[in-house]
């Protein structure tokens, strides 16, 4: 099993037990917490989020007949970075996050990878982030963020978020890394969209964007990526 030993011994480390209290790794408040300075046109949100996430998992595309990528969604783990708020590397978390994405050995697949985290040193994984059909058209796809089976959310059924995109913008640290966005619930009924949040925004992006061109007709592609993730106005 691949070990991310810089990245676990940073955030995600057994509990540390100092003069009797036990040290909290995960579930910790976010009250205090802003997102970082939004480039326009992201609109930063009024009110503190209620989770901060980091994503480790792999943009997916499809090559068009233009001979262009075209996005069909995501996979990742999310990662509770709560107690890291406030500490030297919660900036740069991310950095750290991809630089060991990216030794993970290419001939291994992003299911080995998420096992790889559920280890003996499994770090506090609150949920996943994926794509699904529209709940409420039945038609393309949305994102979804899922903590119905890890954590203190495991088993709330309403413990997700189907949002779509309201804005995005190209990331501060360049072509190489995927748009910051803002995105938003979709209007539904909670057990069709979640009440996990009711606004999402992707930040702090490391890679994930395709090649430049593509052969029509050849393979889809994965590209590894790492982000934070802010959850605002849930009720779960």
């Amino acid at each position: 099993m691949f070990a991310f030993s810089t990245l676990l011994s940073f955030a995600f480390s057994a509990p540390v037990i100092v003069s009797g209290l036990v040290l909290k790794r995960s579930g910790c408040s976010v009250q205090g917490l802003k997102v970082p300075t939004l480039p326009t046109p992201l609109v930063a949100p009024s009110t503190a989020p209620s989770w901060v996430a980091l994503a480790v998992g792999v943009q997916n595309y499809t090559c068009s007949s233009a001979g262009t990528y075209t996005n069909v969604g995501a996979v990742a783990e999310l990662i509770d970075i709560s107690c890291d708020v406030g500490s030297t590397g919660f900036s740069t978390i991310t950095d750290t996050a991809i630089r060991d994405w990216e030794q993970f050995p290419p001939s291994l697949t992003i299911q080995q990878f998420i096992s790889s985290l559920h280890g003996d040193t499994t770090p506090p994984i609150i949920g996943q982030h994926y794509y699904v059909a529209n709940p409420i058209t039945g038609t393309g796809i949305n994102p979804k963020w899922d903590f119905t089976s890890e954590g203190a959310n495991a088993g709330k059924k309403t413990a997700f978020a189907v949002c779509a995109k309201v804005n995005g913008a190209p990331a501060p640290t360049g072509s190489k890394d995927i748009d910051w966005v803002q995105l938003g619930v979709l209007t539904g009924a909670p057990a069709l969209t979640g009440e996990l949040a009711k606004q999402v925004y992707r930040t702090d992006t490391r890679l994930g964007q395709p090649p430049t061109s593509c052969t029509p007709g050849s393979r889809d592609i994965t590209v590894k990526y790492a982000a934070k993730y802010y959850g605002f106005g849930g009720s779960v």
